[in-house]
């Protein structure tokens, strides 16, 4: 299956100062409108940063944070960087109401959004997909994203946080997030659909 791999570039620094950082992805939280019968955003708390990636000229800097109310914000800040610096900054988020407290059978905690698509052949398209989360298994050290049967990125744990950017979706195939222990065995396989399939 022809199919781009491991096309992220790993953190390279230039990042812009945390307050801006802070700023976008707040504004991008400003924005996010809750659905019927979930409670109010409330205020957000301490935002956890994790580890950047870069893909097509632009970096991602995912971000989650929990709010006064029990929901969870996720998102990124993204930007270009010139010799100057960054510019060009763009935020998003979005929130969830299923927080890892009230599911005690998780092993991986999961965020993701789809940033871009990938051509191939035959006229299909891969989700260019940004993924991020927290692992529960303390002994891993190393997250792979799996496209069927092929490894499309790899991510070490920085700080117990993680960020794969994979593409997803194509000729079939769906991500896998798999954690793995310092020998490379594999510890927790966690599917991006394992909700929708139930």
């Amino acid at each position: 299956m022809p199919i781009c791999r491991f096309a992220a570039e790993p953190p390279q620094g230039g990042l812009p100062p945390e307050e801006t950082l802070q700023a976008e992805f707040l504004a991008a939280c400003l924005r996010v409108e809750t659905e019927e019968g979930d409670p109010d955003l409330g205020a957000a708390g301490e935002i956890h940063w994790f580890p950047d990636r870069s893909w097509s000229g632009r970096t991602y800097v995912p971000a989650t944070t929990r709010t006064d109310t029990g929901l969870e914000l996720f998102g990124y800040v993204s930007f270009s960087l010139t010799d100057e610096g960054p510019v060009d900054l763009y935020a998003w988020a979005d929130y969830t109401a299923d927080v890892a407290e009230d599911h005690p059978e998780w092993r991986m905690d999961i965020s993701q959004e789809v940033i871009g698509g990938w051509r191939g052949e035959r006229d299909m398209v891969a989700a260019m997909t940004l993924v991020w989360g927290v692992p529960f298994e303390r002994r891993g050290r190393l997250v792979t994203a799996e496209l069927g049967a092929t490894i499309v990125d790899e991510s070490e744990i920085v700080g117990e946080r993680f960020t794969l950017l994979a593409p997803d979706d194509y000729d079939g195939e769906y991500l896998d997030v798999v954690l793995m222990d310092g020998a490379g065995n594999e510890l927790v396989r966690e599917s991006l659909y394992e909700d929708d399939d139930e």
